[in-house]
């Protein structure tokens, strides 16, 4: 039972430091009227309301303000300006943020591409798209592709911006994120307090970007069995997103969901349908409820429900969950395993035991081809087929300890 399978990257998106929306539309509004809607000065704010739009959770506002920069910059520098290139990259990150995997690649791709012929490979601009790659392909359970985009960003980063540079922070923090996906706990806690330490030396203890990685640090205790110290990093993360981005927040509502898998580690069912609920409802409003992150607080209700003896409440939520995640990520991705696997539990909870055997099957066979067979998540569904052997009291056939690597 994972936390929230977004955990939390780091873009190297643009930032606008506490700039007003109205700010922003008022100066759109006179730069329109004073110098017309293709002027340099125009196209710059509206992408910069796309970003600060993208960074409200107002996808659909931000999508279109890109779309309309990305028109202009086009008409005016051509497909290989700096600025035009920017966008693209600023519309792979928005694409990426609401699970539009393929959509955000062919923007990465593009930009990558666009980069490399302008600035040159180790330019920053051009290593800032290869970590928001690595992001995508992490997203997409490759975690060997993931890895030597990270290390390549980090790499050329270091050399050009020295050691402490937040942008390298970031980058750290993303290698911890596929250490962490892969089982490598230990590589992932000294990625994770790498970029923590520098975060809090350089933006502060409550800078979004420093909460994002203690995030980060409470998946991985989580993921370790360590419920006490994840308690206590989300517990700082939720107050410090709260006040910062608000309770609507997707981030707020990551931990929110975060701090239900807590609660249902612990057997606090009734805080943990609460944390759950509130998590689906936040995140159905703002992402839609085909997002890979709602479909994550799904499958988690799924999860409550079968500990509750919720049978048929259960099941609707894994359908729910399988289908959204086979639609937008695959059959064989990690996020849709997890699922498979628990629709096993499920069936093995019923009595359904040929179900269940199918089920445990399926998740094992795609674990192993992706992560490793000796991967902790292996290891969980190998433990889950031989409970489920001894309750049938048979044995498996030979073929069984072939899939499972013995």
């Amino acid at each position: 039972m994972p936390p929230d399978s977004s955990t939390k990257p780091c873009d190297n998106s643009d930032t606008i430091g506490g700039t007003s929306q109205d700010l922003y539309e008022r100066a759109l509004d006179n730069y329109e009227k004073e110098l017309g809607r293709h002027h340099v000065s125009t196209l710059d704010t509206v992408n910069n309301l796309g970003i600060l739009y993208s960074i409200q959770g107002k996808f659909v506002d931000a999508e279109r303000m890109y779309k309309r920069a990305l028109e202009g910059y086009k008409k005016e520098f051509g497909c290989h300006h700096i600025s035009t290139l920017n966008t693209i990259n600023n519309l792979g990150i928005l694409y990426s943020t609401q699970g539009k995997l393929k959509e955000a690649k062919n923007m990465y791709e593009q930009a990558l591409e666009g980069y490399e012929m302008t600035l040159g490979r180790d330019h920053i601009s051009t290593l800032d798209t290869v970590n928001n790659l690595g992001i995508l392909n992490l997203d997409e359970g490759r975690h060997k592709d993931a890895e030597e985009m990270f290390l390549r960003a980090l790499e050329g980063k270091e050399k050009a911006l020295g050691r402490d540079h937040i942008s390298i922070l970031n980058t750290a923090n993303n290698l911890g994120n596929v250490y962490k996906d892969q089982g490598m706990f230990k590589e992932a806690e000294k990625a994770y307090k790498r970029a923590l330490h520098g975060k809090e030396k350089t933006l502060g203890p409550d800078h979004t970007s420093t909460l994002d990685t203690i995030n980060n640090l409470g998946n991985l205790y989580s993921d370790e069995g360590k419920l006490e110290d994840a308690k206590r990093m989300y517990n700082r993360v939720l107050e410090g997103y709260g006040k910062a981005l608000g309770h609507e927040h997707i981030s707020t509502l990551n931990t929110v969901n975060n701090l239900g898998v807590l609660y249902l580690d612990q057997g606090k069912l009734k805080e943990a349908e609460e944390m759950f609920l509130r998590a689906l409802n936040g995140k159905g409003k703002a992402l839609g409820y085909d997002h890979i992150s709602t479909l994550d607080t799904i499958d988690n209700l799924g999860l409550l429900y079968k500990h509750q003896g919720k049978f048929k409440e259960a099941e609707e939520m894994f359908q729910r969950a399988l289908e959204g995640k086979e639609k937008a990520l695959g059959g064989d991705h990690i996020s849709t395993l997890d699922t498979i696997n628990n629709f096993g539990l499920l069936y093995k909870h019923q009595g359904k035991l040929k179900e269940a055997e199918e089920m445990f099957r399926k998740a094992l066979h795609g674990f192993r081809m992706s992560l490793g067979p000796h991967h902790p998540k292996c290891c969980i569904v190998r433990s889950n087929m031989e409970s489920l052997q001894r309750m049938q009291g048979t044995q498996f056939p030979t073929e069984y300890y072939v899939l499972i690597g013995f």
